[in-house]
């Protein structure tokens, strides 16, 4: 098939138009090439693989949608604003790009709903807030988001209505939805929107929710993208790493090779249409273990400023459970965290003009968005 993927040229893209074009798919890429992502004088990425189609061109061009299209029997729909701090001041931003985007997308799309074969859309983990929990009786648990009150005490686990502590389970797509921030909201609403199109349209179309995505590639200088990019740049840097709270926050890093391999199954079968699945690791790993971790294998000394802040929109614990991916697509993760994190390291160390990331701790607590 011929396949359009939206945001193709950015650091998860690149990965899911390389698994493509190994399945023999050809592959139009649209994407708008961010400064904030690919550098303010940015050129077609090196690492794009040969044999992609490519565009620079922003997804609410109704004309450049409409055409690249009119040649395409399926959609990736990866493009979208990405941050959850940087959403909660640039609002128009964030909503107009990832909302409005999508909208214009599927707009254009209509016309061509007997040609256009599946869609996927990118969606997150983000949309559930805190994850799933156990309380004491043994009963699976949904906490409402952490009180302003508990936070400014430092008082960072989730609790029970008792004040008892509550212990953190894997998630799973049934657990309801409570985004905490406007990227998250954002998220849930991509998904919903293209899952809603779909039905109406009789569109096959699947919402991947991925947990927290990691491997080469991913921007070293955007102060906005995950802890492990942003690690590994102070890293090299020699600069402290801030970890928010007390650090034992649990994620689920999944890789992007695995991640990759997920989307082609849902794009090359039909287990998953009309669902949303998870897509993570199923493990969980603290944000403390990521820094130590890290330099060490970087020769680094491990240096963590325990900032005792906490951010607005940030959720305590929350990882995946990826029974229903195993069930309805057959994937299974090939990386664990451990193993896969060599290949994260090797090409960071490769790496010899890493530009200074921008200060976001300093522009989050100037607008009062960390505490």
């Amino acid at each position: 098939m011929k396949i359009l993927v939206t945001g193709g040229a950015g650091f998860i893209g690149s990965y899911v138009c390389e698994a493509l074009l190994r399945q023999g798919h050809e592959v139009i890429v649209l994407d708008n090439l961010d400064p904030q992502i690919h550098g303010p004088d940015a050129h077609w990425p090196a690492y794009m693989p040969d044999g992609t189609e490519n565009h620079i061109g922003d997804v609410r061009d109704r004309e450049l949608l409409r055409s690249l299209l009119a040649r395409s029997d399926a959609v990736i729909h990866l493009a979208a604003a990405v941050g959850v701090g940087q959403s909660m001041y640039k609002i128009e931003h964030y909503c107009s790009v990832s909302v409005i985007g999508t909208a214009i997308l599927l707009e254009e799309m209509i016309p061509l709903r007997q040609q256009i074969k599946k869609l996927i859309v990118a969606s997150s983990m983000s949309i559930y807030g805190e994850g799933a929990y156990r309380d004491a009786e043994g009963q699976i648990v949904c906490p409402a988001s952490r009180s302003i009150s508990q936070l400014k005490e430092g008082r960072w686990e989730p609790n029970d209505a008792l004040g008892r502590p509550l212990t953190p389970i894997p998630t799973p797509e049934t657990k309801p939805l409570k985004p905490d921030s406007i990227y998250a909201v954002n998220k849930r609403d991509q998904e919903e929107m293209c899952l809603a199109f779909g039905r109406a349209y009789g569109i096959p179309s699947v919402a991947l929710r991925m947990f927290n995505v990691y491997g080469a590639r991913q921007a070293l200088s955007n102060p906005y993208t995950g802890v492990v990019a942003i690690f590994c740049s102070c890293l090299m840097q020699n600069r402290s790493l801030i970890v928010f709270e007390d650090g034992e926050q649990r994620r689920d890093f999944v890789h992007v090779e695995d991640v990759a391999r997920a989307y082609v199954l849902a794009l090359e079968n039909d287990g998953a249409d009309g669902l949303s699945l998870n897509l993570g690791s199923g493990q969980s790993v603290s944000v403390n273990e990521i820094a130590k971790l890290l330099a060490a294998a970087m020769g680094k000394p491990c240096r963590p400023e325990i900032a005792g802040k906490y951010r607005d929109g940030d959720i305590r614990h929350c990882f995946a459970d990826v029974s229903l991916i195993k069930e309805k697509l057959g994937w299974v993760p090939h990386y664990e965290f451990q193993s896969g994190i060599g290949t994260v390291l090797r090409w960071v160390l490769s790496q010899t003009d890493v530009k200074a990331m921008g200060d976001s701790y300093a522009e989050l607590k100037a607008l009062g968005l960390l505490k």
